[in-house]
């Protein structure tokens, strides 16, 4: 799934976290993957015994299933749009380690414990009133939680700078936690961060929080698919979506049609208290 910052009432979050189910294919094709480095960091905290499987919430299109699952972990997936789990379903063909599960992550009841749960760039579309209690339910006692978002940013500021200026003229603003956004990105570190404080307020343990940065080149193209791929660009009326982003490619096109791209993603990590019901999963 993707970023963003949904507002504190679940029912419109439901509605736009399936915004991207619209062009499941197209969202696929824009997003970054993760970095290998975090990966094996998560797969070292887990520490999973031999065939232990992984359970992942808001699976999408596959961009964290697929390395997980080529690093010989079962996976189990939960992903409530069922246009973004059939673009799943075929990046996964060749995994049979994989399973799919088309539910609401709210609503879905594990029947088994899970040594570890992550989520990739969709925690924050789920709703904030159950998710601490759901993901405890899932997990074993000391089970690990990995949760992860990319942040991204023009490297070159004369394109930002015009990029930015060409929202203002046409009136469009520019939405939260997208690749122009100037406010900084995570917002907050370490013990000063939401998911950090939220994540211990709800009795997980051993907090950690890591950076890890990378930059992919993106042409014209390519950019213009990232814009349109994030939950804000999407949301907005089709003829003035349409007109930000032919400006943008004009703009790009003049800055020599390429644009480095510099994604910091943001890693946190937790565990299910040891002394946790060990009963198994609730009805």
């Amino acid at each position: 799934m993707a970023q963003g910052k949904p507002g504190d009432d679940p029912a419109p979050t439901r509605a736009r976290r399936h915004i991207f189910g619209d062009d499941a294919e197209q969202y696929d094709t824009a997003r970054p993957g993760y970095p290998r480095q975090l990966i094996e960091d998560v797969l070292d905290f887990a520490a999973l015994g031999a065939g232990e499987p992984a359970l992942e919430a808001g699976a999408g299109t596959g961009k964290a299933t697929l390395p997980f699952a080529r690093s010989g972990i079962p996976v189990t997936c939960i992903e409530p749009d069922a246009r973004m789990a059939q673009v799943l379903g075929h990046r996964c063909a060749q995994l049979p380690q994989v399973t799919i599960t088309v539910a609401d992550f709210e609503s879905w009841r594990p029947t088994r414990h899970y040594g570890l749960l992550y989520s990739a760039q969709a925690w924050h579309w789920v709703d904030p009133a159950l998710r601490w209690g759901r993901a405890r339910a899932a997990l074993s006692p000391g089970g690990a939680i990995a949760l992860f978002w990319n942040h991204w940013f023009l490297q070159s500021g004369e394109l930002a700078d015009r990029l930015t200026a060409a929202h203002a003229r046409l009136g469009i603003a520019i939405p939260a936690d997208t690749l122009l956004d100037p406010g900084p990105r995570p917002a907050r570190r370490g013990p000063q961060a939401r998911q950090w404080r939220d994540m211990t307020a709800n009795g997980f343990v051993d907090p950690d929080h890591r950076l890890y940065t990378s930059v992919h080149e993106r042409s014209t193209p390519e950019l213009i698919g990232l814009l349109a791929s994030y939950a804000g660009y999407r949301a907005l009326p089709p003829e003035s979506r349409q007109l930000i982003l032919d400006e943008t490619a004009r703009i790009v096109d003049e800055h020599g049609g390429r644009a480095p791209v510099k994604v910091l993603t943001s890693l946190f990590l937790g565990r299910a208290a040891a002394d946790a019901d060990p009963s198994g999963p609730k009805p």
